[in-house]
């Protein structure tokens, strides 16, 4: 099998898998909704979203293959992207009605959480479909008490107030307890007649608290918000009216400074991005030329390396994408020489490769060029040579002046992303606007192989202690066992699950996703001075 053909049954398993989450509960439950007069999460998008404009869902994988005791929870129940609203970019987040009722789930409050870091980190206004039956309460330990957890969306609510992002939310059923805040703290909240309803205590529990018998709709309907609370601001209704008002609101926010990065006019790539398919391996250990992936991405002609010659097994330079002005980081996977004769192993960071990445960094920082990572990495290279260079201090480099970058870092894992590889090429823990993953992604502290085979020799030592000793065969078969643990929880779609990546992508629309997390990060304008603090030299 070619390596295209690879791809293309990679990539159609990605999407018939995509499919089958955005029926979130099922035609059943869709039906369902559908006699209650409500639209379904993904409708309510697709009617608010501006026509022939995209919408670039966020992990819609989130707590794929995850609670299923619980009978699952597809895309986490919530639906988050970014798309244009009369013509604005703006952060959607729809709540799944058709999943346990909207019902929250922990992977649903940090998918909450991430839609609001997107507008904090891009200052995007965030618009809230809200219909929801508030926390699963079987996994309540798990959502509501913790710094991460449920409340502090309501903090968020605050802080993106705070810093004038307009946030509006569309009640469109029910919302109870403390997810009530969510709407009321958001800057203008509508309210559907008939179908949405907020309270802090729905009638059951009113009526055992204090004895009183009281209808969903008197307690907290549209009327008893709209016209005797003063709660919401807005009554309509339908949801269709209600989607109708959010773009007429948004059609008349006031302009908004941006951070005016560099754009030219776009060129396509020297190769078409169609093309990779046809370079990318079928297997992470096999080697490849990166800079021939970087023909498929960069608009013809504008790539200037910087220290070519020096620090090999990663690629460092200026660039222009759709246009953009950007800065590159890519780690090299093909074996590479030394002027000195030695051979480098590609896809691993030596102390060089991480020296010339610091400074690149760094000058990307003073510039105000954002800065696209391709990782692709196994690691720092290790070892008593290394350790003798210094290679933890020039890690240790690299990493910093990474933490304290202050432009735009969008980050794509393309292949491995293994060990402190994945923090110094800008994961998920170093705050990249976006990490985009590809379906060749493989994300762990090690490889596989590497992993099961020191996993294998600590299960031996402690049978040792206990006086056993396993024979080959058992050995064979618990190395197998640990192997297979080892590589589920390194795919891409593991990842996915639990918004290690924002989504697992289409290589060939690589280009497409570049441009637009760019102009998203050009919303905010404030990028602050660079202080990478103390590095040692």
């Amino acid at each position: 099998m070619s390596y295209r053909q690879h791809h293309l049954q990679a990539l159609e398993q990605l999407q018939q898998t995509k499919e089958a989450i955005y029926l979130g509960g099922g035609k059943k439950a869709l039906e369902k909704l559908k006699k209650k007069g409500k639209w379904s999460a993904r409708e309510r998008i697709a009617y608010l979203i501006d026509k022939d404009s995209p919408f670039y869902e966020i992990a819609p994988l989130a707590a794929y293959g995850m609670y299923e005791s619980e009978g699952g929870a597809p895309s986490a129940g919530v639906v988050v992207g970014i798309g244009k609203v009369a013509k604005r970019w703006c952060v959607v987040v729809a709540n799944d009605a058709t999943v346990k009722a909207g019902a929250w789930f922990p992977m649903t409050g940090k998918k909450n959480l991430r839609a609001q870091e997107i507008a904090l980190q891009n200052h995007l206004p965030i618009i809230y479909l809200v219909d929801s039956a508030g926390v699963y309460l079987p996994m309540q330990d798990e959502i509501f008490p913790d710094k991460y957890h449920f409340g502090r969306i309501f903090y968020n609510n605050a802080i993106l107030s705070s810093k004038g992002i307009p946030q509006i939310a569309a009640i469109m059923g029910p919302c109870v307890a403390g997810g009530a805040y969510l709407p009321i703290m958001s800057d203008e909240a509508l309210i559907v007649d008939g179908t949405g309803y907020v309270f802090l205590a729905g009638p059951y529990l009113v009526r055992s608290a204090i004895g009183e018998i009281v209808d969903e709709e008197t307690l907290g309907g549209a009327t008893t918000h709209s016209e005797i609370s003063g709660v919401t601001d807005y009554k309509v209704p339908d949801d269709k009216t209600a989607l109708d008002t959010i773009k007429q609101i948004v059609e008349k926010l006031g302009p908004f400074p941006k951070a005016n990065f560099e754009r030219s006019t776009p060129t396509p790539p020297e190769y078409d991005p169609d093309t990779i398919l046809d370079i990318l391996p079928d297997n992470p250990i096999k080697p490849y030329d990166s800079h021939e992936l970087l023909k498929c991405i960069v608009d013809k002609g504008s790539f200037v390396e910087y220290k070519a010659g020096y620090g090999k097994t990663l690629i460092t330079g200026y660039a222009r994408i759709e246009g953009w002005a950007v800065g590159i980081v890519m780690n090299q996977r093909k074996l590479v020489k030394t002027r000195q004769g030695e051979i480098q192993y590609g896809g691993v960071i030596y102390s060089d490769s991480a020296d010339k990445a610091a400074r690149f960094i760094m000058n990307c920082n003073q510039k105000r060029i954002p800065i696209i990572f391709f990782q692709d990495v196994t690691g720092f290279m290790v070892g008593k040579r290394s350790e003798h260079g210094g290679i933890i201090k020039d890690g240790a480099k690299m990493v910093n002046v990474v933490a304290n970058t202050t432009v735009p870092k969008i980050t794509f894992i393309i292949g491995n992303s293994y060990g402190a590889g994945n923090y110094a090429m800008c994961g998920r823990a170093y705050e990249p606007r976006f990490l985009w993953a590809w379906h060749t992604a493989r994300i762990g502290v090690m490889g596989g192989a590497q992993a099961a085979k020191t996993l294998l020799q600590i299960q031996k030592a402690k049978y040792k202690k206990q006086g056993k000793e396993l024979s080959k065969e058992e050995e064979e078969k618990l190395l197998k066992t640990i192997m297979q643990r080892y590589e589920e929880q390194t795919t891409p779609y593991y990842a996915a699950a639990r918004l290690w990546v924002d989504d697992i992508i289409d290589p060939r629309k690589t280009r497409e996703y570049i441009a637009m997390s760019l102009e998203v990060a050009n919303h905010n304008p404030h990028i602050p001075r660079f202080n990478p603090g103390v590095i040692q030299t």
